[in-house]
């Protein structure tokens, strides 16, 4: 059984609800955020989105902060959509692998692709249970866009659509993400001063209009918020786990994708930023090109942004890119297999 742990209006019209789900692991309970219509009554597949993260910050960070007054689930809820947010295990508001409660060196990389696609698949398996719907549309960043492609590759038949912002594929240069060195469970970030790192992605002339004046702090607060124990250091810091930096060695940086994109049998949205060091253009093409099996696919390319997009003067149009591509009309001829 879920638990609720919150519930009430946000906004005059919009209601944002916090559960604690089971994952598949005893112990461990994953962090579901929903924001809707507070007038919403009817759910259908169309207009029900889940959200998935990146490999350093949870998904109340990326997705539901609201700079500039209104957040991308906020963005969301009120053109109508059911939108679910997850937090994978290690990640936000789920629960931390009791390694991480120890010496990052006395254990392996934590949370590694394989287990985020098992928490996302505990994640559909109860939206589409307490909404009483066949299939929901998957939006995701970065990482996240692993895991959902993953998903996606094995379970078309539960995924109308599939909307990834910067998602991680083949890499023909070394990840920013990873600075080398040996990997423990997992690693401290200090996100007060990342904002050097996202801004050097820009030209330098737009680096100072790039993020709009007290979004970033705000932004970072949120992030810290996140995890009581980093943040309770001196410096703060937020943990993050390392087993999606393992993969992107194992895998992406050494030329081997992690999943199929064949496989994908959904319409599909990608969407990418022209200073993105992270994920590139021409990762971005590869794997654009490798959804030979998609109904039909789509490339959005937003100028004058980073691989933080979303979190920048050109957030709207990302927002509004993922919105008109999940509110056209698509029904699918045949429920896929898998």
């Amino acid at each position: 059984m879920d638990q609720n742990v919150l519930a009430h209006a946000y906004a005059p019209d919009l209601v944002v609800e916090d559960f604690m789900i089971p994952s598949d692991t005893a112990g461990i309970s994953l962090h579901l955020r929903n924001k809707r219509a507070a007038a919403q009554k009817a759910f259908s597949a169309e207009r029900t989105i889940l959200m998935v993260h990146g490999a350093t910050y949870s998904s109340a960070s990326l997705f539901d902060v609201p700079l500039g007054g209104r957040s991308f689930m906020d963005h969301l809820a009120v053109q109508g959509y059911d939108v679910f947010a997850l937090d994978v295990r290690g990640y936000g508001g789920s629960t931390r692998p009791p390694e991480m409660n120890a010496p990052a060196q006395d254990s392996e990389p934590l949370v590694r692709t394989d287990v985020a696609v098992r928490d996302l698949t505990s994640a559909v398996e109860h939206i589409l249970k307490r909404r009483g719907i066949p299939r929901l549309n998957l939006v995701a960043m970065s990482w996240g866009g692993s895991v959902a492609g993953a998903y996606t590759a094995s379970n078309n038949g539960k995924v109308l659509k599939l909307a990834l912002i910067a998602p991680l594929w083949l890499l023909k240069t070394p990840a920013p993400i990873d600075s080398g060195g040996a990997l423990g469970a997992y690693r401290k970030v200090p996100v007060l001063d990342f904002r050097e790192r996202w801004l050097a992605a820009a030209p330098e002339a737009a680096r100072e209009s790039l993020v709009p004046e007290g979004w970033f702090e705000r932004w970072a607060e949120a992030s810290l918020a996140t995890d009581a124990q980093g943040n309770a250091e001196r410096p703060r810091v937020m943990r993050a786990v390392n087993g999606p930096i393992q993969d992107i060695r194992d895998y992406w940086a050494a030329g081997k994708a992690f999943y199929d994109a064949s496989d994908i049998r959904v319409p599909v949205l990608l969407v990418h930023a022209e200073w993105d060091r992270d994920v590139t253009m021409a990762s971005t093409q590869d794997f654009f090109l490798s959804l030979k099996r998609a109904p039909y696919r789509r490339w959005v390319e937003i100028g004058e942004g980073t691989h933080m997009v979303l979190l920048e003067k050109n957030r709207l149009q990302a927002f509004d890119a993922v919105s008109q591509f999940l509110a056209e009309a698509y029904a699918p001829a045949a429920t896929p297999r898998g």
